[in-house]
C-alpha cells in the first residue's frame, strides 16, 4: 500500500511539472524585453501590445489564406487564437494596473493617448474576429477547421470584448477628467 501511494506522488508531480511545462507564453523574448523596457511609459507599452496584437492578426491572416498550410490549419489557428487571448488579457490587466496607479501629468496624457489608440484597434480586431466566424458559414473547408478552434474564438471574443470595455471605459474616464475649455 505505501508503495501505491508513493508511486500515486511521484506520478502526480511528473503530471504537475508536464502541465507547467505546457503554458505557452504568446510573446518571444524580444516583445517581452520591449514591453519590459517600456513599464514606466503607458503609450508606449499598448502601442507594443497593438503591433504584437496585430502581428498575431497577421499571421493568422497568412495562415488562412496559404492553401499550403491546410494541414493542420485548424490546431494552428487554435493556437493563434490562445495567444491572442492571452495578449487581451494582458492588455486588460495593463489598462486596470495604469489605470488604477497615480500618474504624473505626462503619463496621463500618455495613458490617455495610448486607450484612444487602443480602442481603434479593439474595433479593428473585432471585425477580424467576426471575418473568422463568418468564414465557417461561408467556406466548407473552414467549417471543418472551425471545429478545432471553436471553443478558443469564442474565448478569444470574450476577452477581446472584456479587453475593448475595460479601453472604452478608461477612454471615456480620461476624457470626463480633461477641463472643458
Amino acid at each position: 500500500m505505501k508503495r501505491a501511494t508513493s508511486a500515486l506522488f511521484v506520478l502526480l508531480v511528473i503530471c504537475s511539472i508536464a502541465a507547467a511545462a505546457r503554458k505557452h507564453d504568446p510573446l518571444t523574448e524580444t516583445e517581452a524585453d520591449q514591453l519590459r523596457d517600456a513599464t514606466q511609459e503607458p503609450d508606449k507599452r499598448l502601442k507594443l501590445y497593438i503591433k504584437f496584437t496585430d502581428a498575431r492578426f497577421d499571421s493568422l491572416e497568412q495562415l488562412r489564406a496559404d492553401p499550403k498550410q491546410a494541414q493542420g490549419r485548424g490546431n494552428k489557428v487554435h493556437d493563434l487564437l490562445q495567444d491572442l487571448t492571452s495578449l487581451f488579457d494582458e492588455i486588460s490587466s495593463n489598462l486596470d494596473a495604469y489605470g488604477t496607479q497615480t500618474l504624473d501629468k505626462d503619463q496621463q496624457k500618455q495613458f490617455r493617448k495610448g486607450t484612444k489608440e487602443l480602442v481603434t484597434a479593439t474595433a479593428r480586431w473585432t471585425d477580424k474576429l467576426r471575418v473568422l466566424r463568418n468564414a465557417a458559414q461561408m467556406d466548407p473547408q473552414a467549417k471543418v477547421e472551425t471545429r478545432d478552434y471553436e471553443f478558443a474564438l469564442r474565448d478569444a471574443e470574450d476577452a477581446l470584448k472584456s479587453c475593448a470595455e475595460t479601453a472604452n471605459d478608461y477612454a471615456e474616464e480620461k476624457d470626463e477628467a480633461k477641463p472643458k475649455k
